[in-house]
Parts: structure tokens; sequence; C-alpha cells
């Protein structure tokens, strides 16, 4: 099985998006040795984000594309390739100003292709990347899930992925991390708790 791990937390060792992505992508390993995990950092060594550029990379030719062009046709092409060849994937998401980073925003509009990922039926959008599992961790400073304040964060990525058709999606999440230590130290207890029960490990 092919495991695709995201990262996209700005703040390195001390991210608590970062501790607990691992965590679950350790116990995935406990349980299921034979995962192969491709990791992609996507803070430092973010993807640029959609633009211009990136439409007309895409619209010409492959004969006919300057050197510019092909980097971000290849880009584009890498990523989307990627997201489609994983059984399963880690995000690790954490919450700026009440939405996703925009490191992660910039992965998903690279994976939600038409034609691709999703397609415009007479019924409606039809998702064409189903049979995956998602595991979205989920951090925050104020506690927001369930509330307006969290519809660009959690919600969101959830919508995405229902979009391109994933449905298996379960959460690990620590809020209020911003608290003070006690809080934290708690909400991070609680989500190392939530991913033993995830993969029924002690």
């Amino acid at each position: 099985m092919k495991l695709l791990h995201l990262d996209s937390s700005i703040l390195g060792d001390s991210s608590a998006s970062r501790q607990l992505s691992h965590a679950v992508v350790d116990a995935w390993q406990a349980v299921e040795p034979d995962v192969r995990v491709i990791y992609r950092d996507l803070a430092s060594d973010a993807l640029g984000h959609l633009s211009a550029a990136s439409l007309v990379a895409a619209g010409t030719p492959a004969e006919l594309r300057d050197a510019a062009q092909r980097h971000e046709a290849e880009l584009s092409e890498s990523t989307l390739d990627e997201f489609l060849a994983a059984d399963a994937i880690v995000i690790g998401a954490p919450m700026y100003n009440f939405a996703l980073p925009s490191q992660l925003k910039a992965w998903i509009d690279r994976i939600t292709v038409a034609g691709k990922t999703f397609s415009y039926t007479e019924n409606g959008p039809q998702g064409l990347a189903g049979s995956k599992k998602v595991v979205i961790v989920s951090t925050s400073g104020g506690v927001h899930a369930g509330q307006p304040s969290g519809a660009a964060h959690e919600d969101y990525l959830k919508f995405v992925l229902g979009f391109v058709g994933i449905s298996d999606i379960q959460v690990v999440r620590a809020e209020g991390l911003a608290y003070g230590e006690e809080p934290r130290a708690a909400a991070m207890k609680a989500a190392e708790q939530q991913v033993g029960e995830l993969f029924a490990i002690a």
C-alpha cells in the first residue's frame, strides 16, 4: 500500500500537526508493515500557487512549452500523479487565520483537476478519486470544530476530499493549543489517544 504523508506547518519541530501526523504514520506502519510512505513537506518544498502561468502551461502543447512552462506542467503532473497513486493519505492541517495554510491550498489546487479527479455530468459533479483512505490531522490554537470559524479549515478540507470522491475520512484533532501549557498538553494527549483508537493499538 502506498501512503502519501503531507505536512504543511511552517513551525518545524515545534509543530503540533507534524508531531501528530508522524504519530499517525508510525501507527499505520505498526499495523501494516508493508506500507510504503511517500513524504511531502509542503512548507519546506512549497508548490507554487495556481496562477495564469499554470493555466498557460497546462494549455500549451508539450512540444511548444518553454523551460518555465515545462517546469510548471511537470510540477502539476507529478503532484497529481502522486495523489492518484496513493492508496491512503495523511494530511497535517494546522489552522492559520481561520483557514488552511496557503501551502496546503496550493496542493489542493494541483490535485483538484477536471477530468482527472472529478467531472461534471448532467446530474452534477462526480468524484473520480474515491477508494482512498484519508486521515486529517487537524490542529488549532482555539476551539473551532463544528463552529462557523472552522468552515475554511477542517470543514473545507473534508468537503474538497468528498468532492473528488473520497468518503473514507478520519480526523485526529487537537484544538485549544494556545490556551496554556496544561490545556495544550491535555489536547495533545487526547489526540494521541485518538491515534491509538484509530489503529487499535495500545
